[in-house]
């Protein structure tokens, strides 16, 4: 017999033989069972609150479902969306304050976040006292903060009683949710003052991230204020300006809460938006079908100005 040399003999009891393949199969089977029972209930989750949903509610779009009806469903067709566009008055009307107020709401927020980012981003004493401060009405509950504001806005509430005040008893007062010319802009008012803290510290996260040599390098070639903002800031915030843009753009498109708290659509559909009228006709109305369809009609608007927001602000280079 042909003796086995050490050298020999350590190389072979190294070599993984199938007992120890056999092993790490069934650890690899064992990591992927762990790994799905760890992600079973967040897909759980999304299939049950998004996938399923969406599913029905773009079927439901071409039926005449309704909440409560003694008689069955039927397939209808594209009747729902014929409807929407040609017997319709509100849906017209709802539209038309949708894009109002995102036309609005999108360039007025975002500048005067970035405003104060600017001013809170100075090293002075009391900065971070005014980021909570401005920050507030953020973390405060919507329909809390739109009860509130509607109490301000009655005829006899504290923004008539302070323009009476510092006009000398000049100013009448106004119903400002009540007039079908005031009501919209009153609510765009409350949207910009609630949400407006939160793109300001989006806007101080992308303005910390600017070297501060860019600045020193640009005041040594003498470069004021102004040419700081426009060459060294207005640049290095496109990634944040990007985020915000869309971000703003998609929550003032869905504008809800505040139109159903304070005027439900009204006065003469004034203040209805496009999330309203869905709601509107499909729960409180019970037309399931109907709402579905409205609701069809919101998503592709969105995601046609999401997709050309994303091309406007997409990377040149």
């Amino acid at each position: 017999m042909t003796a086995i040399s050490s050298p020999e003999r350590r190389a072979a009891s190294a070599a993984p033989g199938p007992v120890s393949r056999r092993k790490t199969r069934g650890d690899l089977r064992s990591e992927r069972r762990a790994g799905w029972a760890m992600a079973a209930p967040a897909v759980l989750l999304l299939l049950v609150f998004l996938i399923v949903p969406v599913v029905l509610g773009f079927v439901l779009s071409f039926t005449n479902a309704r909440l409560i009806s003694p008689e069955p469903t039927s397939f209808t067709g594209f009747d729902n969306f014929v409807r929407a566009f040609t017997a319709d008055p509100t849906f017209f009307r709802s539209l038309l304050n949708t894009f109002a107020f995102a036309a609005v709401v999108v360039p007025v927020q975002a500048g005067l976040g970035l405003v104060l980012a600017i001013l809170v981003n100075q090293k002075i004493r009391g900065a971070v006292a005014f980021r909570v401060v401005f920050f507030i009405p953020v973390v405060t509950s919507i329909v809390v903060v739109s009860i509130l504001w509607k109490f301000l806005y009655q005829p006899d509430g504290l923004i008539n009683s302070f323009l009476d005040s510092i006009t000398f008893g000049a100013w009448q007062g106004t119903a400002w949710l009540n007039n079908p010319s005031t009501a919209l802009a009153a609510i765009i008012v409350l949207s910009v003052w609630q949400a407006v803290g939160f793109h300001m510290l989006i806007w101080l996260s992308g303005l910390q991230t600017i070297p501060g040599e860019l600045y020193e390098a640009a005041r040594i070639d003498g470069a004021g204020t102004w040419r700081q903002f426009r060459d060294v800031t207005w640049p290095g915030l496109r990634p944040t300006r990007v985020f915000v843009l869309i971000t703003i753009t998609i929550a003032a498109l869905g504008l809800f809460v505040q139109i159903d708290v304070m005027t439900q659509g009204g006065p003469v559909d004034s203040t209805s938006t496009l999330v309203y009228h869905a709601v509107r006709m499909g729960y409180r109305q019970q037309q399931i079908g109907y709402g579905s369809a409205l609701s069809l009609v919101f998503f592709v608007l969105v995601l046609i100005v999401a997709l050309v927001q994303r091309f406007l602000t997409r990377d040149k280079d």
